[in-house]
């Protein structure tokens, strides 16, 4: 596989074509929101430009890398790609109508991947007439920092896909992870409820929102704390990973704190708002 479409030029989008592009792939990243795309695309260059400042990069390692990413407005790019690998909103709606267009653009032999951080890979792969052919890889953020990547097989996903995806997973020198599609995978389906148990902790007044996460840095070795870390995640995308897992499950361990959803109500989704647990200027 030598190109790669990333679609959704956000944080996490803009991140996966890093990295990629970085590897040597030529890459093309989609956004439909032309701004958007924009605004990817210089983020990724002030990335590499504090890396050669820092001199972890050199000056024609940034020049090869951007040489290798070409920005995309339209879906129809996706007719030369080996793989693609979509990170729009976490919408089952969106995501299944990207894949049904995928489906109809991208090669036949074309691999169609998902980053979903919790939704089905069996449910996205029925959008399409290659189930066999489609994948989660799931990236950890900040994608150019953090080495994880976990790959979820959907019910019907190949030997061949996934060994594609391990292999080029090594590739972009990140540690892939075999998951099997249960709802939240392995990262959220751990992380998540921590999360969640941390807001109940502090929605029955057991202490406070700075004590909390002093507990799990000091106690549990926790590099930041459950509070802080929701703040950072955003506190409406907690919230959304919270009700696909007691959804998925049925259990009511997963049932979503009261006062999450207070918050997400209020519009204090964390640092992207300026406030959540913590305010931010």
């Amino acid at each position: 596989m030598k190109k790669i479409m990333v679609i959704g030029a956000g944080q996490m989008g803009a991140g996966i074509a890093q990295v990629f592009a970085q590897s040597g792939f030529d890459v093309f990243l989609n956004d439909v929101n032309e701004s958007a795309l924009d605004k990817g695309m210089k983020n990724i260059e002030r990335l590499l430009t504090r890396a050669v400042d820092k001199g972890r990069m050199k000056d024609v390692e940034k020049t090869e890398t951007l040489g290798c990413l070409t920005p995309s407005t339209t879906l129809q790019d996706a007719e030369t790609c080996d793989l693609v690998v979509e990170a729009v909103v976490e919408n089952m709606d969106v995501k299944a109508k990207v894949f049904k267009q995928l489906d109809e653009i991208a090669p036949k032999h074309a691999i169609l991947a998902s980053n979903t951080s919790s939704l089905p890979i069996t449910e996205i792969a029925s959008a399409t007439s290659r189930p066999e052919q489609v994948i989660g890889m799931h990236f950890m953020n900040p994608v150019p920092v953090m080495k994880l990547v976990e790959i979820i097989r959907g019910l019907q996903t190949s030997n061949e896909t996934y060994q594609a995806i391990e292999d080029m997973t090594h590739q972009l020198n990140k540690t892939p992870v075999e998951v099997n599609d249960f709802p939240g995978f392995v990262s959220n389906r751990i992380l998540m409820p921590m999360i969640n148990e941390a807001i109940y902790t502090l929605y029955e007044g057991v202490a406070t929102v700075e004590d909390i996460d002093t507990v799990m840095k000091l106690g549990m070795n926790h590099p930041m704390g459950p509070l802080q870390l929701a703040d950072f995640i955003g506190l409406d995308t907690c919230l959304y990973i919270m009700e696909v897992l007691h959804e998925g499950f049925g259990d009511s361990k997963y049932r979503p704190c009261p006062l999450l959803r207070k918050y997400v109500k209020a519009g204090w989704l964390g640092k992207k708002s300026g406030r959540g647990f913590y305010q931010y200027e």
